[in-house]
């Protein structure tokens, strides 16, 4: 399968690599801080993960939990990991959960992995999967379960004996490690069970498989067609049961980062089609895929043609090619940061994203990357793309939206969107700017992404801004915005006013003289009358018993509280 490279396409390609490198040797990156800022808008929508590993404790946890200290020591570790994150920008993080044949979460089929408590098959004590996804879901973040599939370990392992065991034919031993048998039948089966146990027991975001190919080192006779046929049996399986349960998780994989030989540059034997059998990008045609992650940790010629053929051959799935940035160390080999960043830079012009493998090498800013991404690349928040191939069908938006200075804090609240898919819940994305209407297609303008809460504190002299709210589901399709047309208003929460049950008395000295009406709202901030100023106090006599809001609202459509009252008549 020798699939043809198109010249133009390449030519373009080497424009652009050109003309990057003269500038970055010249200007020292500033070439991306320009066309970042200036002559670029910013993606709205964008992949920016990471593989978290967890394997030895590569990338987390660094320490054992083992008593009530160790167990925070250890959360706060993850904590520390996921602000440094957040700050970088990134949106999705791939945290490995099934390690080798061994897993970090309370599981009925597999046993826990010893890198959280340091003993293989003990509990550390907490959930470390749940606590992930919460704090991930706190931050805004998407988090996929890792899942490593075909390894399971060394043959004497806690995980490769339980299988064994479990399962005495389905094993294979190379080397000193073992492998779970792609044609095995009960290989599909059994891993649909582990991604079926994850999706339905979690709140996760999506199941991302590795190693779901036949090992380089497999010591049996096996024809191209008939492999890739088992590994694409494994896949429907574990599609079949995931998309089931929740169809809103994605389904990712990490392919070999070539997918085949191209016309005019060869995979020079090693590529995810012919060698290992991996059929990814038919994954992607046939649905069974919603993003792949190829890894992609080469440069130059190795690289760029390659990635075109990602995502020319994508069938509008997503395609986030993963960068090797472990080659940066000095102890591997110790690219210079350029091979990196022009790597971005190229798959943010193909509209890919970019994933870092692994965690660490970015959180310890191997070669200044984390400065570089966090202060120029992704100086603004980026959405996941929708998955709108699943569902298409954009939320109702929120009917109100209100802003009050109450104890010191601006807090703009908003309700009244409603779904349109079956998922548990929404999420709220918000936006600023100093113009209005506020455009919500600008990423510049978001300032908070994924909230499950429908409020938020606004940053000090909020009132000289104009926001908006969108709803958004969890396949990503976001609603049309609700504007915000007023400014914070300063209220005490001691501004009661006088109200007997058939009045209520106005502030009048907090009015001014050229506001005509006033609006009265439910606790939910939705407006439910309006009433003219014609004296001292206002009818409130249709009114049921309850709590009520007041509020101004002049010509130019600006309201501002000015308190609160009660109804409470007897008998009712």
């Amino acid at each position: 399968m020798t699939r043809a490279f198109s010249s133009v396409t390449y030519i373009i390609l080497l424009i652009f690599i050109s003309l990057y490198s003269i500038n970055s040797k010249a200007q020292d990156f500033s070439f991306f801080k320009t066309t970042h800022t200036e002559n670029f808008q910013p993606p709205k929508h964008e992949v920016r993960a990471v593989w978290l590993t967890t394997i030895g404790g590569l990338d987390w946890p660094h320490c054992y939990a083992q008593n009530s200290v160790s167990i925070k020591k250890q959360q706060q570790e993850l904590i520390n990991i996921l602000n440094q994150l957040e700050k970088a920008g990134i949106n999705t993080i791939l945290l490995q959960t099934r390690i080798r044949g061994t897993v970090i979460y309370p599981s009925a089929l597999e046993p826990w992995d010893g890198c959280l408590s340091g003993v293989p098959g003990k509990s550390p004590g907490y959930d470390a999967l749940q606590f992930a996804i919460d704090e991930c879901h706190k931050r805004g973040m998407e988090v996929h379960a890792w899942m490593v599939t075909i390894p399971v370990g060394k043959w004497n392992g806690l995980g490769v004996k339980q299988l064994r065991k479990k399962f005495p034919n389905l094993i294979l031993k190379i080397g000193d490690e073992g492998y779970m048998t792609p044609e095995h039948s009960q290989t599909a089966h059994y891993m649909a069970e582990i991604c079926e146990e994850v999706t339905r027991n979690y709140d996760i975001d999506g199941i991302h498989l590795d190693y779901i190919r036949y090992p380089e080192t497999w010591n049996r006779p096996v024809r191209g067609h008939e492999g890739r046929k088992n590994i694409t049996q494994i896949v429907e399986a574990i599609h079949k049961k995931v998309k089931a349960i929740k169809p809103w998780v994605k389904m990712s994989c990490s392919p070999i980062g070539k997918s085949d030989d191209l016309s005019r540059y060869p995979s020079r034997g090693w590529n995810a089609y012919s060698k290992v059998h991996q059929d990814a990008q038919g994954w992607l045609k046939n649905g069974l895929m919603d993003a792949l992650f190829p890894m992609m940790y080469f440069q130059g010629n190795n690289f760029y043609p390659f990635a075109i053929d990602w995502i020319e051959q994508s069938y509008g799935r997503m395609v986030v090619p993963g960068l090797g940035i472990y080659f940066l160390s000095p102890k591997e080999k110790n690219w210079s940061l350029d091979v990196i960043t022009r790597e971005m830079q190229m798959s943010r012009q193909y509209g890919m994203g970019h994933a870092f493998f692994r965690s660490k090498f970015f959180t310890d800013d191997t070669k200044g990357l984390y400065q570089f991404t966090r202060h120029q690349f992704n100086h603004y928040p980026a959405l996941i793309p929708p998955m709108t191939w699943q569902h298409s069908d954009k939320p109702m938006p929120p009917t109100s939206i209100s802003l009050n200075e109450e104890s010191g804090k601006n807090v703009m609240t908003w309700s009244g969107a409603k779904d349109k898919s079956n998922a548990p819940y929404l999420l709220y994305n918000v936006y600023s700017s100093k113009d209005y209407p506020v455009n919500t297609h600008d990423a510049r303008n978001l300032i908070a992404v994924r909230r499950k809460e429908n409020h938020i504190a606004l940053p000090p002299k909020s009132n000289e801004r104009y926001y908006a709210v969108t709803a958004i589901d969890r396949y990503g399709n976001e609603s049309e915005a609700v504007q915000s047309v007023q400014v914070a208003t300063k209220v005490h929460l001691t501004q009661m006013l006088a109200c007997d049950g058939q009045y209520v008395e106005l502030p009048l000295q907090d009015i001014p003289g050229d506001v005509k009406l006033v609006t009265i709202e439910n606790m939910t901030g939705i407006t439910i009358a309006s009433k003219a100023i014609k004296g001292m106090r206002i009818s409130v006599a249709n009114l049921d018993n309850g709590i009520y809001n007041i509020r101004t609202l002049n010509k130019k459509g600006v309201s501002h509280r000015i308190g609160y009252f009660m109804i409470r008549r007897d008998g009712e």
